[in-house]
């Protein structure tokens, strides 16, 4: 620790300065942040391939990505405690160092249970390392310049999600699925060695791991069977058809038992794991409450933009891929025009112009069609992108404004897991959705398709010669007349399903409008109101 903090009083730590350039510190800190959001997304289009090469079925492979959130999950919100147990710094560079040994060993694994078991460590330990960053972003710039830093943090976390597909794909298709695990390896390495020379912890860390008296071993048990059996209801209740499912149904009452009983502990416990008292300050909670919808709205269309492009339009993994690409150049522009604006704007009108941009981008979605051009999907992710750009900034600095200093680990862990969980939600949602309303649409859809229907007949008559022509038989020519409307109308059905989920997205975003005026006013560029 530098001089200048050893001589500081505790009780003036709001004083203190890093040694270092507080730019040099966030690029150091958002290195390995970019490589653990990344590794939430990277590893999806290479299930096939995972699968394939270590003899597991398609359902098994699922795992390698499940595992992975579980874990990363339940670190999430314990991440604030253990650095006021371990240090912040030590508890970070702990991280990275799990996280890229465990990177390596899952690109050696020789089988699938090996695999899951690496991928377990590899997100306990990445699920240390976003609201480690966010704290030592919030204590090393001071408030009025905190929209910048949150600018640098947030390009890494909604850029890494939004490659990840392209990327994987790119490597898996060139290389080997081994691969998207390898290159994890230098970047922990090069972080490791930055954070050694460049990062401190701040006085008030110093004094809470001193002060530090005993484990809540019970909540910490409850917290982990709560988030794990929820984040196992979101990724396998659609595959296992949610409450007819006895697993489904078990976990989801052990899920609710076990997080209502952790909150009940947490608020009476002297030393809890999660500080669960931070949600009476209402900035902090309408802006977890944001960044829950937030997580819904870009993991969603994440997945949902993708597949559509492929099962519905016919492009490969990769050209999906690059229709999210210049959505993430669009997010790279505008988060630090935005962190700008902080300095000049109330956040409370940047979120509200966000929030108008992102609804309005999802409904702009319900007009896709089977005939548009790949540009017009990559700009209606582009106008989405934009809308994100006004959103993940002003929430985060929003939500530490008014919280004391010393709540910053506290505070980062919750609100990076109201992302995560989030962005759980929206994937569980839309591929639920994509299922059930595509069955209610194609039953309607064939409703109409009967023999009195004259446009129905027109449409076969013209088929069938068609195949006639191609030197099909008169009955082979009607039998493949039927199977051209049917796929048609399975192809209308899919669609409409899509555009029934954007819709749906769009309505979500738009009903959190009026929170916005729930937070607390904040003067640009003055930092936080009175601390309580």
């Amino acid at each position: 620790m530098s001089a200048q903090a050893q001589a500081l009083p505790v009780s003036d730590y709001s004083t203190w300065k890093p040694a270092v350039n507080p730019w040099v510190i966030a690029l150091t800190v958002t290195l390995a942040t970019f490589m653990e959001v990344l590794d939430t997304s990277i590893a999806n289009v290479a299930l096939p391939h995972i699968a394939g090469s270590l003899s597991a079925g398609q359902d098994e492979s699922t795992w390698v990505l499940t595992s992975y959130l579980v874990s990363n999950a339940i670190v999430l919100p314990l991440s604030g405690w253990a650095s006021s147990v371990l240090g912040r710094k030590r508890f970070y560079m702990g991280c990275v160092a799990v996280f890229t040994i465990s990177s390596f060993m899952c690109g050696l694994a020789p089988n699938l249970g090996a695999l899951i078991f690496f991928r377990v460590l590899q997100g306990a330990g990445g699920g240390g390392l976003q609201p480690s960053e966010q704290a030592i972003l919030a204590d090393t710039f001071p408030p009025a310049k905190r929209g910048m830093a949150f600018a640098v943090y947030g390009m890494a976390v909604v850029m890494a999600p939004a490659i990840g597909p392209t990327l994987g794909g790119w490597v898996t298709d060139n290389y080997s699925w081994r691969w998207i695990f390898y290159i994890n390896v230098p970047v922990g390495i090069l972080s490791l060695l930055l954070t050694a020379r460049l990062i401190e912890d701040p006085p008030y860390i110093k004094q809470n791991t001193k002060a530090h008296h005993g484990v809540d071993y019970f909540g910490l048990g409850l917290i982990a069977v709560g988030l794990g059996t929820l984040q196992v209801i979101l990724d396998k209740g659609q595959r296992d058809d949610w409450f007819d499912s006895r697993l489904i149904t078990t976990f989801t009452v052990i899920c609710v038992v076990a997080l209502i009983a952790a909150v009940f502990w947490e608020l009476h416990h002297k030393n809890p794991i999660i500080d669960i008292r931070l949600f009476k300050d209402r900035s902090f909670a309408v802006g977890n409450g944001m960044m829950f919808v937030l997580g819904i709205a870009l993991y969603g269309t994440t997945v949902l933009l993708p597949l559509f492009m492929q099962t519905l339009m016919g492009y490969t993994a990769q050209e999906a891929g690059m229709v999210l690409t210049p959505g993430a150049l669009a997010i790279m522009v505008m988060m630090p025009v935005v962190g700008f604006m902080l300095s000049k704007i109330d956040a409370r009108y940047l979120l509200l112009v966000g929030l108008l941009m992102l609804g309005a981008a999802m409904i702009h979605m319900t007009n896709f069609n089977l005939s548009m051009d790949f540009h017009t999907a990559m700009m209606a992710r582009v106008y989405q992108s934009i809308g994100l750009a006004f959103l993940f900034v002003p929430i985060n600095t929003s939500a530490y404004a008014f919280l004391p200093r010393e709540k910053n680990n506290a505070a980062s862990g919750l609100i990076n897991l109201s992302r995560n969980v989030g962005g759980s939600v929206g994937i569980s949602f839309v591929t639920t959705m994509l299922d059930r309303r595509a069955q209610v649409h194609q039953k309607d859809l064939v409703a109409h398709v009967t023999a009195t229907n004259p446009a129905l007949q027109n449409m076969l008559n013209g088929a069938s010669r068609v195949f006639e022509q191609h030197g099909a038989s008169a009955a082979h020519a009607a039998q493949q007349a039927y199977q051209l409307i049917s796929a048609m109308v399975i192809r209308q059905a899919n669609l409409l399903s899509y555009l029934d989920n954007f819709r749906i997205l769009g309505i979500l975003v738009f009903f959190m409008t009026p929170l916005v005026f729930i937070m607390k006013k904040n003067k640009p560029g003055s930092g936080p109101g009175p601390m309580h």
